[in-house]
């Protein structure tokens, strides 16, 4: 397994309880494929360099977690279809 960092930017518009679903639900997601979340903060709301679907703020989460290559493609795939899910960026940590 590898290390990555994911760091995702959530609708605004979602209340506390919506943004916790939100994280857990990616935290899930890494655990069902098979990887171990090791570290997840929530980093609360900030503004945007530039606006994104009209928000000019999100709310900002960041994740590691040691996963396979091949599942975070899926990883990425699921994020891609979350209408909740603005923006996200998994990055792998060197080897």
């Amino acid at each position: 397994m590898r290390d990555y960092e994911l760091v995702a930017i959530v609708n605004p518009e979602l209340d506390e309880d919506g943004v916790s679903q939100i994280v857990d639900k990616v935290t899930e997601s890494i655990s069902g494929r098979g990887g171990e979340v090791e570290e997840v903060k929530r980093w609360g709301r900030k503004r945007l360099a530039y606006p994104i679907e009209k928000f000019m703020e999100a709310e900002y989460f960041h994740t590691r977690f040691k996963l396979n290559p091949r599942p975070v493609k899926e990883l990425e795939a699921e994020m891609s279809g979350s209408g909740d899910i603005l923006r996200y960026l998994v990055v792998k940590l060197n080897d």
